[in-house]
């Protein structure tokens, strides 16, 4: 595998040779085209004199944009500009991201939400909003990006190299999402769009297949242009529909006898359910800014943001226990005919004994964001003066509930055939028929009648900043400006969820009353056929009590708080000067953080009389790093640069890792204590990073790239088990039971540490070219294309929650050998076309189980299709300013599609449908 991945860089570094020889050639031939292009009319047969500049519109604008970004940054970085105002052109800003050379997204729930930097997991990066760290609604660090309306963004850089005054910077990456400045434009702006939305999968239950968006956005100037304002607006409802099997983790090696019918030795599921899944997401978007500068010496801007996001879905779900577990009717578990293949992997039969269930599984989530910032730039004499204040809260309030129904009168056992598959939906036929609701009846079922779950996070960060840049002494003639400053951020972090049974209430078993119900949805695809869907949260009030608690031994160590206190002083050098005949340019410095963390939880001492086994614990640790920095861009002949950057980065602990919640006991027969659960203690993630780039530009029109990077990680954060762990402070109060040994003070203890590091290597190829650089005739057309390669010597020695990765050493979640992107693009006269297709290889996923922790799966490498069509009325027509659009999304219903350990091991395989959009935008 090494050395296949050896010979794929190969194929890519000569790929790049390729490209830039082209490009070279490209250049000679078609430069002077390109400068009449730019200066004269599209059809550049006009006398460039008697224009005074050309506009450029549409996605060339876009492109344009986001060269000119990374060809000017001091930094490696990747951008994406919005066409317009109002005008990026997917859901969220994670599927515009995840377009970019060395980005790849992860799908949750059909919709691209974490991403990936560099083959990293996305606790790895760090997300800003114009320059300040923002909070998250999910469980550690990493943003969620679907929580960001893409219509309310003007562009997205992505430093890939960090420099000394980059504060907040991840170790793969720092994502900065930037809104408008309101005083960079020159008239007032109003821009207004809309679109309807289809699912290809069509209605079900009481959730359609239709959906909308609705965005609009101001920009004006008043007071001479020294008061700017800008108000953006995105309104979002997305439909929920989604078909799919999953089977039961982990797959397990069966012993002889274990499952009646399939010889030991086995891999074997112990169960497979079918769903559909139902329900509708509604998002809200609000940005503000606020600017004033009325004179050169000060400059204030204000910026506001407000996100809300409530997702309510229901999977409707025909589920079949298949490990001999039956609520103990006879005869139970058979397996006949059992199809086992030559991996020893079983993967169908015929299976009696069984006693399905038909179950409701609900869920309503609740995001809230909100962000403040507020920057003053003052000029005093030759220095810039920057002070700036932040603030941002994240909050989310979950509920799950399940009901859980069965054939009555009991028992009524049934004979299913089953068919799996690691390329389609797997097989799963019942003998009866589980249709008609009037024959369902909410029991005590073997997974009793319902559990419900109340999570709930809250994320608070505050931070403020001060800098100031003065021109750099005489002597150092090379050094052009020095910047240094010092920032303060205070995060704190909480997470609660209470749990519990849900239970029949007095009136005793029943069926749900038709008023409840949806009516049937079909699980067709499944072999399952129908069965009846129902309003989940009226049956619970109805029927059934819910006291959800967090006191359970099992449910302390789900509550936690994490707080950090990071003081991150710096001081930057600008790099303004010529080697020889090469200018450079470029920065050099160096960031000293001070850390202070801690964690607050309570813990279950199982060494306590019950009543008082609930006791509170804090933990915690500072310490300090210094983190040096050095970007460097040699400008050669030719629209050449060539970049080479060396840093040392750092990215901190997931916070649910942090936590100092933990379960605590002593065995009575040795008096050796023992713990498991999260290390407050934790030192970062840090790594040495070298990166070297040649990219090779036609004016701000098109480039192509080459990119490599190395990073040796120096530590990495392990689940381990150490049996010298101090239990001091928590046997201090014990009592040996009469004639138990004396309490030790040291014992094992299960949780993260950090661990030993490795390597992460890549090549990235990039090219963005209109296609009339290389042929005329071929104006309008264009791509944009890149390839991403990666390799890494990292073992994770002992993964977390290593059921469906096995027990033995796996490579870095997140991390795809292989990821591509292209889009191909037409656009002339107001008409615009494009595709586009992101794919990347197999890769270990982090998944929130059903009982809320993270746990890792493998993932199938998925290849994703959109495409849109669009027009756009000229100017000086009637309906100047009016666009008319077509979207396609996920056009060949790419699945998603995890396995334990090998391919032929299915764990889910889902289905969301196509998405198809129509809509206009209009500006004036």
């Amino acid at each position: 595998m090494l050395q296949l991945r050896r010979n794929l860089l190969s194929v890519a570094l000569a790929s790049a040779t390729l490209l830039m020889a082209a490009g070279v050639q490209a250049q000679s031939v078609a430069e002077p085209a390109s400068e009449t292009d730019e200066t004269g009319t599209p059809d550049g047969n006009e006398d460039a004199t008697t224009l005074d500049s050309v506009v450029v519109t549409g996605i060339r604008a876009a492109i344009e944009s986001a060269i000119s970004t990374k060809r000017e940054s001091t930094s490696i970085v990747e951008a994406i500009s919005a066409e317009d105002i109002g005008k990026l052109p997917d859901i969220s800003i994670a599927e515009s991201l995840a377009r970019l050379p060395g980005l790849s997204a992860q799908r949750v729930a059909g919709r691209a939400q974490v991403i990936s930097v560099r083959g990293l997991s996305p606790d790895f990066a760090t997300t800003l909003l114009n320059g300040r760290e923002m909070v998250s609604t999910g469980d550690n660090r990493s943003v969620e990006f679907d929580q960001y309306p893409s219509e309310l963004f003007n562009g997205v850089t992505v430093y890939k190299t960090p420099d000394a005054s980059l504060v907040g910077q991840g170790l793969s990456g720092t994502i900065d999402m930037r809104t408008v400045r309101p005083l960079s434009y020159s008239e007032t702006v109003i821009a207004a769009g809309g679109r309807l939305q289809r699912n290809s999968l069509g209605s079900a239950a009481n959730a359609d297949e239709d959906g909308n968006r609705i965005n609009a956005s101001y920009i004006g100037q008043f007071l001479d242009n020294t008061l700017g304002l800008s108000i953006g607006y995105s309104h979002t409802e997305t439909p929920i529909q989604e078909n799919q099997v999953g089977l039961y983790e982990p797959w397990q090696q069966l012993g002889d006898g274990w499952r009646p019918g399939v010889a030991g030795g086995t891999w074997y599921s112990d169960g497979i359910k079918a769903l559909r899944r139902t329900g509708r997401t509604e998002r809200d978007g609000v940005m503000a800014t606020l600017q004033y500068r009325p004179s050169n010496a000060w400059n204030s801007t204000l910026d506001l943001f407000h996100s809300e996001a409530e997702q309510v879905d229901t999977a409707n779900q025909f589920e079949v226990n298949l490990g001999n577990y039956n609520g103990g009717y006879a005869p139970g578990l058979q397996i006949t005919n059992p199809e086992v293949n030559g991996n020893g992997t079983f993967t169908g039969g015929t299976a009696s004994g069984l006693y399905p269930l038909v179950r409701g599984m609900y869920n309503k989530r609740e995001d809230e964001i909100d962000a403040f910032g507020w920057n003053n730039e003052f000029n005093v004499g030759m220095a810039q003066i920057v002070a700036d204040i932040s603030y941002s809260k994240a909050t989310r309030d979950e509920i799950n509930l399940e009901n859980n129904t069965q054939l009555a009168p009991m028992p009524q056992l049934d004979t299913l055939q089953l068919d799996y598959s690691n390329s389609d939906f797997s097989q799963l036929v019942p003998g009866l028929d589980y249709s008609n609701p009037d024959t369902l009846f909410l029991t005590n079922t073997i997974y009793g009648s319902g559990y419900g779950k109340v999570p709930q996070v809250e994320d608070e960060l505050r931070g403020y900043r001060v800098s100031a840049l003065l021109p750099a002494p005489e002597m150092l003639g090379w050094l052009s400006d020095i910047e240094f400053g010092v920032n303060h951020a205070d995060r704190e972090k909480s997470k609660t969820q209470p749990e519990g049974n849900i239970n029949l209430g007095p009136q005793g078993d029943t069926t749900i009353g038709a008023d409840l119900q949806y009516g049937l949805v079909d699980l067709g695809f499944a072999g399952v056929g129908f069965i009846p869907s129902w309003n989940v949260p009226g049956a619970v009030a109805r029927y059934m009590t819910f006291a959800p608690n967090s006191d359970a031994s099992y449910l302390v160590s789900k509550a936690w708080t994490v707080n950090e206190q990071i003081t991150t002083g710096y001081v930057q050098a600008d790099i303004n000067t010529q080697w020889g005949s090469v200018p450079v340019r470029g920065n050099i410095g160096v960031q000293v953080q001070h850390t202070d963390q801690s964690s607050s939880a309570n813990y279950w001492d199982g060494t306590q009389p019950a009543g008082s086994n609930v006791r509170p614990f804090e933990d915690g640790k500072t310490y300090t790093d210094v983190l040096p920095s050095l970007n460097l861009a040699f400008e050669l002949p030719h629209e050449q640069t060539v970049r080479f950057a060396l840093a040392r980065q750092l990215a901190r602990a997931r916070v649910d890792q942090m936590r100092a919640s933990l379960e605590f006991g002593v065995d009575t027969s040795t008096g050796r204590p023992g713990a498991s659960g999260g290390n407050p203690q934790l030192d970062p993630w840090k790594a040495n990073a070298l990166d070297i780039s040649y990219e090779k530009y036609f004016g701000n029109r098109a480039y192509v790239a080459a990119a490599y990077f190395y990073k040796d990680l120096r530590s990495y954060i392990y689940t381990q088990t150490r049996d010298d762990y101090d239990f001091t402070a928590l046997v201090a109060d014990y009592v040996p039971p009469p004639g138990s040994p004396p309490v030790q003070t040291t014992g094992n203890f299960t949780a993260p540490f950090n661990g030993q590091g490795g390597t992460l290597q890549g090549l990235e190829l990039t090219a963005s070219l209109p296609l009339d650089l290389l042929w005329e005739p071929l104006r309008g057309f264009g791509v944009i294309a890149s390839a991403s390669f990666n390799d890494s010597d990292i073992e994770i020695l002992d993964p977390e929650s290593a059921s469906s990765v096995g027990s033995g050493p796996i490579s870095l979640p997140g991390l795809s050998d292989e990821v591509y992107n292209l889009t191909a693009y037409f656009e002339r006269s107001g008409f615009e076309a494009r595709v586009s297709q992101r794919k990347r290889s197999d890769f270990i996923g982090e998944i929130g189980n059903f009982a809320g922790n993270r746990t890792l799966r493998y993932v199938v490498g998925e290849d994703i299709i959109d495409a849109q069509v669009s027009y756009t009325f000229p100017e000086s027509s009637s309906l100047g300013g009016l666009s008319l659009l077509l979207q396609a999304q996920n056009l060949t219903n790419s699945p998603y599609q995890t396995y334990a350990g090998s391919k032929d091991r299915p764990l889910e395989y889902i289905e969301w449908g196509r998405t198809y959009l129509v809509g206009l935008n209009v500006k004036f």
